[in-house]
């Protein structure tokens, strides 16, 4: 980077998703200022990299809040999509899309970067709708009039990432498949560092370049090469791969939703996109950016790096680190009205025999894992039913085995607020007539003979839409004595048994493994 480069600032959209957040802390070591735009300011205040880029509250599909978030921005990315949000996705992206180019144009900023899919040689209506409405919004930026580096990319392989985690649980679990006939289908797929170092990187690019760069790894496979170099390298027996035509994309991506965490409402666009081969049909991004000496990641390589981070539960982002379905103006539950509207509760309020600190470390470990407490299969009960009308589920799981940030999936939970050492506020994500949320704090009481005390309060809440909404309610409710007061019971238990309390501290942020890129 030239010396008049350093200190331009960048505007990162998505900033909270998968590749936003690995983003964001590259670009700063990279030597650039940067702002992120968020929806939601809160989901911004835990990142790793909070205290190191400039947060602005702005929402892609509201073109009035773009203005203030694009003054004096240089490089814009553009990596929001709604993927999860059903059917209207591409309208929505679309839409997107067009304010931002808009905005970009009109603050005068001189490049725009979007990450795009790689699409096959054909007509784009014959296109699967993930990868046509990838190819709608790359064609509206390079038609905002802001010069566009659109990179277009395959499987993108790192720890957390959808397309890792269907690879991942697909292999892991299955040791006989009977696949669908995309298995034989061509992929060049990506090391996540290299997708990271190419968007730093073209941030650089000369002022009037802009056009389509393809950007894969150095090998070209078929899925189910993938699927059994997988398995090599995770030291799993060979596996059985048995392609068949009757699988269709629908019935592919039910496969897919029950046997891993990625659920149907993202797995079938992904699934559909993977019944076209993605292999690059032009290297041009190496006139501007050649290889690093090293070479481009390899595959057995990338999945390495992947696992490497699993395992220590490293994983910096995941694929459920995006929030889907949720508007900004939906209500939260410390809202002062309501507009005459019903707000269920289900309150339990045990006194612990525990510190705070000692409560605090059971609630902030919840889920995932450690589970919720509470009768189990009830639980597992509700996980299936979600995942069967085409929910998250409970497969999702947690990005960190005792860690949380605001923003986190948790299971079929997403955490909307986080006070560290007093208040967790989760709202739901499985499909419901309605909004809910589940609130968890802990405050301190007077010591008794010279024990620690605090008092653990736990708070359900539900907000019906229609009819539905409140007959569900009702319909569930005899299950709370059960399910909410034993959660309760069994949160002071574990709290008390503990035997030392694990602090309430913030983790130091994670140092990354390369010059300012996430390896795996």
């Amino acid at each position: 980077m030239s010396s008049a480069e350093k200190g331009q600032l960048c505007l990162v959209t998505g900033a909270t998703g998968y590749i936003g957040g690995r983003l964001v802390p590259a670009l700063v070591d990279a030597g650039y200022r940067v702002r992120v735009a968020v929806r939601d300011p809160r989901r911004a205040r835990d990142q790793p990299w909070a205290d190191r880029a400039e947060v602005v509250q702005a929402d892609m599909t509201l073109p009035s809040t773009l203005p203030g978030a694009f003054e004096g921005v240089r490089t814009a990315y553009y990596l929001v999509h709604s993927l999860g949000a059903g059917r209207s996705f591409e309208e929505l992206d679309r839409r997107a899309a067009e304010a931002f180019g808009q905005a970009a144009f009109a603050a005068g900023t001189a490049r725009t970067v979007y990450l795009g899919g790689l699409t096959p040689d054909q007509p784009e209506h014959l296109l699967s709708p993930h990868l046509r409405s990838r190819a709608e919004v790359g064609r509206i930026l390079l038609s905002s009039g802001v010069p566009t580096a659109e990179l277009r990319a395959a499987v993108i392989l790192g720890s957390g990432s959808a397309s890792f985690e269907m690879l991942r649980y697909l292999t892991e679990r299955l040791p006989v498949m009977v696949t669908p006939r995309w298995v034989s289908n061509r992929v060049q797929p990506i090391a996540v560092r290299d997708v990271l170092r190419y968007l730093v990187l073209v941030a650089s690019l000369p002022e009037k370049v802009s056009g389509s760069f393809d950007i894969g790894g150095p090998e070209v496979l078929t899925y189910r090469d993938m699927m059994l170099r997988y398995a090599a390298v995770a030291g799993l027996p060979r596996r059985l791969i048995m392609p068949v035509p009757v699988l269709s994309p629908s019935l592919s991506s039910l496969w897919v939703g029950l046997v891993t965490p990625v659920p149907g409402t993202i797995a079938r666009p992904l699934v559909e996109s993977l019944r076209h081969e993605a292999v690059c049909r032009n290297n041009d991004i190496a006139h501007y950016i050649p290889a690093p000496e090293e070479g481009l990641v390899g595959f057995d390589e990338a999945v390495r790096l992947a696992l490497a981070r699993v395992r220590n539960a490293d994983v910096t982002t995941r694929w459920s680190s995006a929030a889907y379905g949720l508007a900004p103006s939906d209500p939260i539950p410390s809202d002062p009205a309501w507009s005459g509207g019903t707000l269920y509760k289900d309150e339990r309020v045990v006194d612990v025999d525990a510190g705070p600190d000692a409560v605090w470390a059971v609630i902030e470990g919840i889920g995932g894992e450690n589970g919720w407490y509470s009768f189990r299969l009830a639980w597992q009960v509700r996980g299936w039913a979600d995942r069967l009308v085409g929910g998250v589920g409970l497969r999702r799981g947690r990005r960190d085995p005792t860690r949380l940030r605001a923003g986190d999936s948790v299971d079929f939970w997403r955490v909307e607020d986080l006070e560290r050492g007093s208040l967790l506020r989760l709202r739901a994500e499985m499909r419901l007539p309605g909004l809910a949320w589940l609130e968890l704090s802990v405050v301190p009481l007077p010591p008794v003979g010279g024990r620690p005390r605090s008092r653990y309060r736990q708070r359900a809440l539900f907000y019906p839409r229609g009819l539905a909404g409140h007959l569900y309610w009702w319909a569930v409710s005899p299950f709370h004595a059960v399910v909410f007061q034993g959660m309760a019971r069994n949160v002071a238990r574990k709290a008390e048994s503990a035997p030392r309390p694990s602090g309430s501290a913030a983790p130091p942020a994670e140092a990354p493994p390369g010059p300012g890129l996430h390896a795996g």
